[in-house]
């Protein structure tokens, strides 16, 4: 799920250990990110058509 922080809040993201980007980024669906939508802390949105993926580390 693409989810954005509201209203300029800060949103800890406790996968990565870092705050969500104010543009937005691919999280896995949990408790914890629901928690956060019906506090109203961030918005589950339809990434752009110009947003660039998140990286994934090479494991190689």
């Amino acid at each position: 799920m693409f989810v954005k922080p509201k209203d300029r809040r800060s949103v800890h993201d406790p996968a990565r250990g870092d705050l969500l980007p104010a543009a937005g980024r691919n999280v896995e669906p949990s408790q914890y990110w629901y928690r956060r939508e019906n506090d109203g802390d961030i918005e589950v949105v339809t990434p752009s058509q110009g947003a660039a993926p998140d990286k994934k580390v090479s494991t190689k």
